[in-house]
């Protein structure tokens, strides 16, 4: 019985640690601002004129 217990903490730290680090991990400054943005959420390059 003990064992599952211990596997189940396991496996409950694993996705903690998980969601936590894909929440703190990417830019150091943060994002960057709005107006240097030229890419939209697809991908593409929006047309400037």
């Amino acid at each position: 019985m003990w064992l599952i217990v211990l596997e189940a903490v396991g496996a409950l730290a694993v996705l903690v640690f998980v969601v936590w680090w894909t929440m703190f991990a990417g830019r150091r400054q943060g994002e960057l601002p709005a107006e240097d943005q030229d890419v939209d959420r697809g991908g593409n390059r929006k047309l400037k004129g």
